[in-house]
C-alpha cells in the first residue's frame, strides 16, 4: 500500500529534475551558451541513469559523483543551473549512510547559495533561506520516504512469517 505513495513521489523527484534542467536549458540557449547547453543535456542524461544504478552500492556512488561533478560544473557556468541541485539532495540521502548524506546535503546546500550569490554579485537573505529550508524539506522527505520502506518491508515479512506458520500448522498428508 505505501509503495504508490513512495514511487509517486520519486516520479514528481525526477520530473523535478528533468523540468529545472530544461528551463536551464532553454534559458542558456537564449542567451547563447549553446556549450553550457549541451552539457545540461548531457547532466540529463547521465541523471536519468540514476534509477537503474542506485540499488547497487559502488555503480550508485559513481554515478552520484558524476552527476554532482556535472552540477557543480553547469552551476558555476550559469545560475539556471544552480536549481536543479534540489532533486540531486533526494539521491543523497537515498544513496549514501545518513551521516555522509547529511555531510553532502550541506556540502552542495552551501556551494548552491554560493554559486548563486556569485551570479548575482551579491549574498542576499533569500538566497541563503531559500536554499537552506528547501535543503532541509529535501532530507525530511527522503528521510520519510525511508521510514515508509522500512516499515512495508517489515510489514512484508510479518506477513509472510503469518503465512508460513500457517502452511506448517496445516496437517499435510
Amino acid at each position: 500500500m505505501m509503495d504508490i505513495p513512495l514511487r509517486l513521489l520519486g516520479w514528481a523527484v525526477h520530473l523535478t529534475a528533468f523540468g529545472l534542467l530544461a528551463i536551464a536549458v532553454v534559458t542558456v540557449l537564449h542567451e547563447d551558451q549553446v556549450g553550457v547547453a549541451a552539457a545540461g543535456v548531457l547532466l540529463g542524461i547521465v541523471y536519468a541513469a540514476g534509477p537503474s544504478v542506485e540499488d547497487r552500492p559502488v555503480a550508485g556512488q559513481v554515478w552520484l559523483a558524476a552527476v554532482t561533478a556535472l552540477w557543480l560544473a553547469l552551476a558555476v557556468a550559469a545560475a539556471p543551473f544552480v536549481w536543479p541541485v534540489f532533486p540531486l539532495l533526494f539521491a543523497y540521502v537515498r544513496m549514501l549512510p545518513l551521516w555522509l548524506a547529511m555531510f553532502g546535503v550541506g556540502t552542495v546546500t552551501a556551494v548552491a547559495v554560493l554559486a548563486a550569490a556569485w551570479h548575482a554579485g551579491e549574498l542576499t537573505m533569500p538566497l541563503v533561506a531559500g536554499p537552506g529550508l528547501a535543503a532541509a524539506v529535501v532530507t525530511l522527505l527522503a528521510l520519510a520516504c525511508q521510514a515508509m520502506r522500512a516499515e512495508a518491508a517489515r510489514a512484508l515479512g510479518e506477513q509472510a512469517g503469518r503465512l508460513l506458520d500457517e502452511q506448517a500448522a496445516r496437517p499435510h498428508p
